[in-house]
Formats: structure tokens, sequence, C-alpha cells
């Protein structure tokens, strides 16, 4: 699985390590990323979700069911790529 928030959708850029002697090598900024289990009131099922920081805080925020359904609006995610557990 690559390395996209499901919530906001963020992925990894590119840029440039700058040395002291400005010196430019190819760098990625990876996104804040971790893999949280929640527990779906909707569909009364616990979910697993890859969200960065940011999209924890737009899920306290809105609320778990507001935030998925505005992720799918926006292309972020797919209904069949929310993983159910149990």
């Amino acid at each position: 699985m690559s390395k996209i928030c499901q919530i906001t959708g963020k992925k990894a850029m590119t840029g440039n390590n700058v040395s002291h002697s400005k010196r430019r090598t190819k760098r990625t900024f990876n996104v804040n990323l971790f893999t949280k289990k929640f527990f779906y009131v909707e569909q009364d099922c616990w979910i697993s979700l890859k969200i960065s920081a940011a999209g924890l805080r737009v899920i306290n925020k809105m609320g778990l069911d507001a935030a998925l359904n505005n992720a799918v609006a926006k292309g972020y995610c797919d209904w069949k790529d929310i993983k159910v557990i149990g």
C-alpha cells in the first residue's frame, strides 16, 4: 500500500537536501502516517485506516462518518479500500 493518507490525501513530496556548500541532492519528504483502528458506529464494526496526524485531527473535529464521507467524495479513498476488522 502506498504512503497516502486515506482521510486527507496527503502523500510524499520530493525536494532537495541542501548542504552548507549549496550542493543539492534529491530526497523525499514522507508523511507522518500510522495505522489506527476506529469503531465505526454507523456500521457497528471496527475499521483500520492508514492516516496522518492531520487526518486524525480532522476525524476528531468532524467525526469519523463525516470525515470518511468527505474523503470518499473527494476521491482520497474508496469504500472498498477501507479495511473492516471483525
